[in-house]
């Protein structure tokens, strides 16, 4: 698979995100209402990656930097967005390879927390994220008061140590 960074509104990045947000639509009944810019995922706050296989535009997903002036945040925090995968290519391990590349360059860009809102209808992210040293964490965002949501913390960079 190829990563690429992309604009949030690029035209592969769009047609994938309409995908995700179709596929919000059959599980949850509507789209993610989650107020979202594309100038969030612009570096060096932000990041959105489009991986191709074979030059088709499958897997997509980002983060987006929040620190303790919002509420639920803490400083050095980055949220997950729009990670999604083709039903045509899930199943091969292409959102851990995403997923660790977000974390990836989160940490490069000062970040020490990956945090993200799910929910209980997408067992296939929990399951994912459980699996790769995510832990539930107090709710967040727009879901905080939906009881099908969930949302889940990661520490990407050890605090520094007094000596």
């Amino acid at each position: 698979m190829e990563l690429r960074t992309l604009a949030y509104d690029h035209p592969d990045a769009k047609a994938l995100i309409a995908e995700v947000q179709q596929e919000y639509v059959v599980r949850y009944g509507d789209e993610d209402i989650t107020p979202v810019t594309p100038a969030e995922f612009a570096p060096p706050r932000g990041l959105f990656l489009v991986g191709y296989l074979d030059g088709v535009p499958m897997i997509c997903g980002g983060w987006r930097a929040h620190d303790s002036d919002e509420p639920g945040f803490a400083d050095g925090d980055a949220e997950l967005k729009r990670m999604f995968v083709v039903q045509a290519a899930r199943g091969r391990g292409l959102a851990r390879v995403l997923l660790a590349e977000l974390e990836r360059t989160a940490l490069a860009a000062g970040r020490r927390r990956m945090v993200l809102e799910t929910g209980t209808e997408q067992p296939e992210a929990i399951a994912l994220y459980s699996s790769s040293g995510y832990a539930p964490i107090a709710k967040f965002g727009v879901y905080a008061g939906y009881d099908n949501s969930r949302c889940f913390g990661k520490r990407i960079a050890v605090p520094a140590t007094a000596e």
